[in-house]
């Protein structure tokens, strides 16, 4: 399995859906248990933002391509230095967006590199809040656009503070410096975006396929539900695909086959969540694999592979229940 961000802060691995009852809290990201997390967020006063002094990048210089960063030259900035190396213009990044990124890491005075998604050939995609990533980058890059490569340094105060990371080898007086290249960006109002794929069987639910950020419509039929797990496009992306060992950002609903009646959405929760595949109930997991991010995808999920006689407490599911998600699947990893 390959390594995950040393700048993820992550709680505990899901083995069902994701909030699956009416906590707000547990939209949440599928978890590695050799993941550390981020020091404490800081209680210092926010911090000040300076153009310099930042090293000069040497290779890689062109947006997407693994930089080379020269070691820094003297004594870095107390405050989060950052540089706009290239201006993009897409959507502005606010804080609580989801970001995906490339990204390189190293330590200010010996460039020491301690992490890097260039050479995993997979961008991060991580949330811009407080304790789920280290606070130089919720201040460094909120209000930068898409499309942007952005240098910058995070001196301990606003990284893994006093108490360093010592799996990364960063020391508690350690200043970092990272180069960020800005692929995309995602919030609640995030839908699928591709073509629209007809829905013409007659005994499977209609999903609606606006693209407005409001929750879709699903329609069940007043027939017998599948035996078989469903999982059908009903707007299909262009993106790449997804992979059994993918973690995934997504937006859906649920509604129950026998009535209808909602039971999950992260549309009423106004957040986006994100899980392993390897971490979710079979149907999602088999539903999900194969297709292409940004899509918007129906799955039904018979309760062989959903939660069949165990269904989460409190959650509105009965025992054996049939489950119908509609599903945009918003980027993997």
């Amino acid at each position: 399995m390959r390594r995950r961000s040393l700048l993820l802060s992550v709680p505990a691995g899901l083995v069902t859906l994701a909030a699956c009852g009416n906590d707000k809290t547990a939209s949440s990201k599928a978890s590695e248990s050799a993941t550390p997390s981020p020091s404490e967020p800081s209680a210092a006063p926010s911090p000040k933002i300076v153009s310099g002094p930042l090293p000069e990048i040497t290779a890689g210089t062109k947006f997407g391509e693994k930089p080379t960063v020269a070691k820094g030259s003297g004594a870095p900035s107390k405050d989060i230095a950052v540089k706009t190396v290239i201006a993009g213009g897409g959507r502005t990044i606010a804080e609580n967006d989801f970001v995906q990124a490339h990204y390189l890491g190293q330590i200010w005075d010996t460039a020491k590199l301690f992490d890097n998604s260039y050479d995993r050939k997979a961008p991060l995609v991580i949330q811009l809040a407080q304790g789920t990533i280290i606070d130089g980058w919720r201040y460094a890059l909120a209000g930068k656009k898409v499309g942007s490569r952005v240098l910058f340094s995070v001196p301990p105060t606003w990284g893994y503070g006093t108490q360093g990371n010592a799996q990364a080898g960063i020391k508690g007086t350690d200043t970092l410096v990272f180069v960020v290249d800005l692929q995309d960006t995602f919030n609640s109002k995030s839908s699928a975006k591709g073509r629209t794929v007809a829905q013409d069987n007659a005994d499977l639910p209609k999903v609606g396929t606006n693209t407005d950020g409001a929750a879709p419509s699903v329609t069940v039929p007043k027939k017998a539900a599948p035996t078989k797990l469903v999982a059908d496009y009903v707007i299909e992306g262009d993106g790449p695909v997804v992979k059994p060992e993918n973690t995934v950002l997504v937006q859906y609903k649920g509604v129950l086959w026998a009535d209808g009646k909602e039971f999950d959405s992260t549309y009423k929760r106004d957040s986006l969540t994100s899980f392993s595949l390897q971490q979710v109930v079979k149907g999602w997991a088999e539903g999900l694999a194969g297709k292409k991010v940004g899509s918007r995808v129906l799955v039904v999920v018979p309760p062989a592979l959903g939660y069949g006689d165990n269904p989460p407490p409190n959650s509105g599911i009965k025992k054996d229940s049939v489950l119908v998600f509609t599903v945009d699947i918003l980027a993997a990893m």
